[in-house]
């Protein structure tokens, strides 16, 4: 039987099959000298702090030992509003900083956090993991599957702690429902379905609009190909639907709960890759499908499934979100929150925990604030002790490619057969070429 201290070693590797090394992941024994002390108090520069980032501010200025130092954004009024509310909660007033260039220069920061524009995420990444930085990156680790392979790569040459915003790993009935799973309670497991549900509205043409004076358009597109002019149905939010700047729901939501599956189920990367969906609901600028089933097979003996619906929020299971596992002995369902049930192959519920701790399904901002420290904290105590992360980069970029793949599938109208040793798309040169993605010149992650 698992120990629960096993488990969460093999929950912070996250995959067999990715070599991390050293005592960390991506932290070599050499670096060691490099670790805070654990009673130092590590400065964070925050990294887009409109929505997503305002809540990781909130969360960090909560945990001892940490303190907010900067803030950064392009947008002036995220920039205004963080900083009032880091010093709110925790009394010190962080400096602002527009550029993140600029902000990774600085010598008196430790780590940062970023939750900008998926475009940015992996290239904010490598360039903080350059700098030195520590780093707590939300998800998806990526745009796109090559820039996860990257930063799988960077981790171990820079030797820094670098974690993803999964959270789930980290909350406590989560983490026994995967250990349950992994110790038998179901049986041999075959087959995991997640799925999303909610009702976004349109969000219309954009007209072409003057820039808004409180925004750097061209430091917020930054590694994306220019789109000269602004339109105004875009930031912030709706650039989850757009292919330069977004990866949809899949990258949005569905790395959530494939990530829960593939920990739970031990997977790493598929054998073959196919999606259905579309735009339905609405006749507007919104690119990626608003109904989308993706499908994904590990060679013969396990495969799971996805389904998202942005546009009717009829619920599974009483839930919006979540992650039912079958095996040859029951069934287990992880909902939203931090709780979960097993049934047996008659569908009797044999068991049901529960939690106390509430999550808010359809905030975007902040669904789960009190069960998001627990991440937070074991960020900080890999920085301080080595302890090791829940969901490290490795097990992000894992999961993020998951994710899109099946929108490259979709985009392909094609089933892709690929690698389980790397995820990589074979024999369909369409396809490939969505593997990475054109950059900006001037902007191109480079090792």
């Amino acid at each position: 039987m698992t120990t629960r201290r096993e488990f969460i070693k093999k929950a912070a590797i996250g995959t067999t099959l990715v070599s991390v090394g050293g005592v960390l992941p991506g932290f070599s024994a050499k670096s060691y000298k490099n670790i805070i002390g654990a009673n130092d108090k590590i400065r964070i520069g925050a990294i887009g702090v409109n929505a997503r980032g305002l809540a990781l501010a909130e969360g960090f200025a909560k945990e001892n030992g940490c303190e907010i130092a900067y803030v950064c954004d392009v947008d002036k009024r995220a920039l205004d509003k963080c900083i009032a509310t880091v010093k709110n909660i925790a009394g010190n007033t962080p400096k602002a900083e527009k550029d993140l260039r600029r902000l990774l220069e600085r010598k008196d920061i430790d780590a940062v956090f970023i939750a900008t524009p998926e475009h940015w995420h992996a290239p904010g990444a490598l360039m903080a993991m350059k700098a030195g930085k520590h780093v707590y990156l939300e998800k998806p680790t990526s745009h796109n599957p090559a820039e996860s392979e990257m930063l799988m790569q960077a981790v171990k040459k820079y030797n820094v702690v670098a974690a993803t915003g999964m959270q789930r790993r980290s909350w406590p009935n989560v983490i026994n429902a995967i250990q349950e799973i992994q110790n038998g309670v179901i049986g041999n497991v075959y087959f995991g379905k997640a799925w999303y549900t909610n009702n976004r509205a349109s969000i219309g043409t954009g007209k072409i609009a003057a820039v808004p004076e409180w925004l750097d358009w061209e430091l917020w597109q930054g590694p994306a190909p220019r789109v000269k002019n602004y339109k105004d149905n875009v930031v912030h939010y709706n650039w989850h639907w757009f292919y330069d700047w977004g990866t949809g729901e899949s990258g949005n939501n569905a790395v959530h709960f494939i990530d829960l599956l593939r920990l739970g189920m031990g997977l790493t990367y598929p054998t073959e890759v196919s999606s259905t969906g579309g735009r339905y609901r609405f006749n507007d600028d919104w690119q990626f499908p608003d109904t989308q089933v993706i499908n994904m097979a590990f060679g013969k003996d396990k495969m799971m499934s996805w389904e998202g619906r942005s546009c009717n929020g009829q619920t599974l299971e009483g839930s919006t979100v979540g992650a039912f596992f079958y095996g040859e002995n029951g069934s287990l369902f992880i909902g939203g929150g931090n709780e979960y049930k097993v049934y047996d192959l008659k569908s009797k519920l044999i068991k049901e925990v529960k939690s106390e701790i509430e999550f808010r399904p359809g905030d975007t901002r902040n669904p789960s604030q009190k069960l998001d420290a627990f991440h937070f904290s074991n960020f900080l105590d890999g920085i301080r002790k080595g302890t090791p992360l829940y969901a490290d980069i490795n097990a992000g970029a894992v999961s993020t490619t998951l994710a899109l793949l099946g929108n490259i599938a979709q985009r392909t109208k094609s089933v892709l057969q690929t690698d389980p040793s790397n995820g990589h798309i074979v024999n369909n040169k369409d396809a490939q070429k969505l593997w990475s993605r054109k950059y900006e010149k001037g902007w191109e992650m480079k090792l």
